[in-house]
C-alpha cells in the first residue's frame, strides 16, 4: 500500500467505525488513538470480550478527553493545589524530608478524579496504599487532612492524634469522608512502613473483610487503589505474589486500580540497572491485566486513562494498570543532592 491508495475504500474490521473507510481515515483513526498521550497495551489479553470492550473505548473518543470547562478547571486547581503544597514546603522547610511528588503533579488529579467517578458509579468506600513518595501530597489534597497537622509534624510538635503513633510523617495515614456525584465516599488512606509494596495485600485484605461486612457480593461498593513506585512495582516480590492471588476465590476484591508513578528512577537506580523487562508494568501481564502508559505532562489524558481503568475494573471486575511516565525533580529525598547521587 502507498499514497496512491489513500483514497481507497477498505473495510475496517474490528476497528470502532463504520464497516467501510478511506485508507486515510484508517490510518488517521489508528494514529489519533495509539500515537498520542495514551500508550495501551490490551493485546495479550486472550478474552476477546476484554480487549474489543477496550478496543472500542479507545478508538470511539480517538483517546482523547473531552472534559467541560468546570472538569477542566477542577484538574488545573488540583494540578495548582498540589505544585503551591510542595513549593511551600521546599521554601519554608528546606532540607527536610517529605519525598516530594514534584514531577509526578499529574497523580493528584488523578485521584481526585478516580474518586468523583467511583461515587458516581456507587462506591461507598475506597482504600488508598501507597509508600512514601508523594503521600504529603495525597494525604493535604486528597485526604484533606488538615495542613496545621501536617506543619506541626515538620516542626516536630505532636498533636492529640499523633500521640503514641511514633512514626515518620511521610507513613501516617488518614481517612475522611469526600463528597461525591453519587453520594458521599469514605476515604482510608492506610499506614505504610518504610518497606516499599508491603501495605499492598493489607489494603486488598482490609477490602475484601469491607466487602464482607457489607455483604458487597458485587463487589462494587468498596474500591481498592494501590499506587506504586516504577522500581518497587517490578522489583518487589510481593508485588507478583499479590497478583497472584488476584482472581483466587478466597481472595479476590473484585479488581484493584494499581497506578503506577513512574518517575524512571529507583533511589539512583536508572531502569536499564533496575529490571529485565522492556516496561515496569510488564509483571502485570501475567494476570492479564490491561496497562494504559500515560503521559504525566498531560493531566487530561492521566484523568481520562484512570476513568476508563475504573470503567474496565467495575466491568469486568478485574486489576488493571494506569503507569503513571512522569519524573523526579529532585533528588530521592531533600536532604539529598542530585548532583552526586544521580550526576548526569
Amino acid at each position: 500500500l502507498g499514497p496512491e491508495d489513500m483514497d481507497e475504500m477498505f473495510p475496517t474490521g474490528d476497528l470502532a467505525g463504520p464497516p467501510m473507510m478511506r485508507l486515510s481515515e484508517i490510518v488517521a483513526l489508528l494514529e489519533e488513538t495509539y500515537c498520542g498521550h495514551i500508550g495501551p497495551e490490551f493485546m495479550h489479553i486472550v478474552d476477546s470480550a476484554r480487549k474489543h470492550w477496550i478496543q472500542e473505548q479507545l478508538e470511539r473518543t480517538r483517546a482523547r478527553p473531552s472534559f467541560d470547562a468546570a472538569q477542566k478547571k477542577r484538574i488545573f486547581s488540583k494540578i495548582l493545589h498540589a505544585s503551591e503544597f510542595e513549593l511551600f514546603l521546599h521554601t519554608r522547610y528546606t532540607g527536610q524530608k517529605r519525598f516530594s511528588l514534584e514531577g509526578a503533579e499529574s497523580l493528584i488529579p488523578m485521584l481526585d478524579h478516580l474518586i468523583q467517578k467511583a461515587g458516581a458509579a456507587g462506591a461507598k468506600e475506597i482504600v488508598i496504599g501507597m509508600a512514601h513518595r508523594g503521600r504529603l501530597n495525597v494525604l493535604a489534597n486528597i485526604m484533606d487532612k488538615p495542613l496545621s497537622m501536617i506543619f506541626a509534624e515538620f516542626e516536630g510538635e505532636l498533636t492529640e492524634i499523633a500521640k503514641g503513633q511514633g512514626d515518620v510523617k511521610y507513613h501516617l495515614g488518614f481517612s475522611n469522608d469526600a463528597e461525591t456525584p453519587g453520594g458521599r465516599v469514605h476515604l482510608s488512606l492506610a499506614f505504610n512502613p518504610s518497606h516499599l509494596e508491603a501495605i499492598g495485600p493489607v489494603v486488598l485484605g482490609s477490602v475484601r473483610a469491607r466487602q464482607c461486612r457489607r455483604r458487597d457480593h458485587q463487589r462494587r461498593e468498596v474500591l481498592p487503589v494501590l499506587i506504586h513506585g516504577d522500581a518497587a512495582f517490578a522489583g518487589q516480590g510481593i508485588v507478583a505474589e499479590t497478583l497472584n492471588l488476584s482472581k483466587l476465590r478466597g481472595f479476590r476484591v473484585g479488581g484493584c486500580v494499581h497506578i503506577v508513578v513512574n518517575n524512571q528512577i529507583g533511589f539512583t537506580v536508572n531502569p536499564f540497572d533496575a529490571r529485565s523487562s522492556m516496561y515496569a508494568t510488564d509483571i502485570a501481564k501475567m494476570i492479564q491485566a490491561p496497562i494504559l502508559h500515560v503521559n504525566g505532562d498531560d493531566p487530561e489524558a492521566c484523568c481520562f486513562a484512570v476513568e476508563l481503568a475504573l470503567a474496565y475494573r467495575n466491568r469486568f471486575h478485574e486489576d488493571v494498570v494506569v503507569d503513571l511516565v512522569c519524573y523526579r525533580r529532585r533528588g530521592h529525598n531533600e536532604a539529598d543532592t542530585p548532583e552526586v547521587t544521580q550526576p548526569v
